[in-house]
C-alpha cells in the first residue's frame, strides 16, 4: 500500500499510516501540523472536540485528531477500498494502546447525501471542528460546505471551525451560510482555508 505518513502528535505519534493509493493526496506532515497547531492554538476556543472528516481517504485527519485527545471522530468516505483503508488505519492506531475504535465512526456513502440526512445517532454531531478535502477541482467542495453552513441541518457547534482544503487557484467563497473565513494557509499548491461558524443574528433569515 501507498504511505499516507505518521501521526504526528499524541497518544497515538509515531503510528505509521496508509494510503488508499495512487491518485489520493494524503495530507503531509507540516499541513497536518498547522491544521491542528491552529486548532488547537485557540481558533475554536477549546480543544478537543467532536471532529468530522469528510472525504476521509486514508483518515489520517481523524485519526490524528483522535490521537489528540478528540472524543468522537466520524469519517465519511464513499469509496470502499479507502473505507478499508480508514478501518485498517484505525486498527494501527488501536493496536498501539493509544486510540480506541470505539471513539471513531465510518460511514460509507456520498459526502453531499450523507451531509443532506440528519446527523447519525453516537456520530458524535454537533461537530467543533470539520475537515472538508474532496479531489481537487470538484464541485463538491461547495456543496459540502454549504451543507455545514445551513444550520437546520445540526452538523457543526457553535463557534465551530472548518477547514477546506484545495488547490491554492481555486478558493471557495468567503462565506457559505453560517460560515466566514477567517485566514488561509498555502503550502505550495495546497492551502488550507480555515471558516467560522456565526451565530445567527437576530432578524436574519436563516440559510
Amino acid at each position: 500500500m501507498a504511505d499516507a505518513g505518521r501521526v504526528i502528535a499524541g497518544t497515538a505519534r509515531g503510528v505509521r499510516l496508509v494510503a488508499p493509493g495512487e491518485g489520493t493526496r494524503p495530507l503531509s506532515d507540516r499541513v497536518k501540523q498547522v491544521l491542528f497547531a491552529t486548532l488547537e492554538g485557540g481558533s475554536l476556543g477549546s480543544w478537543p472536540v467532536a471532529f468530522l472528516d469528510l472525504f476521509a481517504g486514508s483518515g489520517a485527519a481523524g485519526i490524528e485528531a483522535l490521537s489528540r485527545g478528540a472524543g468522537r471522530v466520524l469519517f465519511v468516505e464513499r469509496d470502499a477500498g479507502a473505507v478499508s483503508v480508514i478501518r485498517e488505519n484505525l486498527r494501527r492506531a488501536a493496536s498501539s494502546a493509544a486510540v480506541g475504535e470505539g471513539a471513531a465512526m465510518v460511514i460509507k456513502g456520498d459526502v453531499l447525501r450523507v451531509l443532506r440526512a440528519a446527523p447519525p445517532a453516537r456520530g458524535g454531531a454537533p461537530f467543533g471542528a470539520a475537515l472538508v478535502d474532496p479531489p481537487y477541482g470538484s464541485a463538491d467542495m461547495l456543496g459540502a460546505l454549504e451543507a455545514l453552513g445551513e444550520a437546520r441541518l445540526g452538523w457543526l457547534g457553535p463557534d465551530a471551525v472548518v477547514v477546506a482544503k484545495h488547490f491554492w487557484r481555486e478558493p471557495p467563497p468567503a462565506r457559505i451560510g453560517q460560515l466566514a473565513s477567517t485566514r488561509e494557509r498555502r503550502f505550495g499548491e495546497t492551502m488550507l482555508t480555515f471558516y467560522r461558524r456565526e451565530a445567527s443574528q437576530p432578524g436574519a433569515t436563516p440559510s
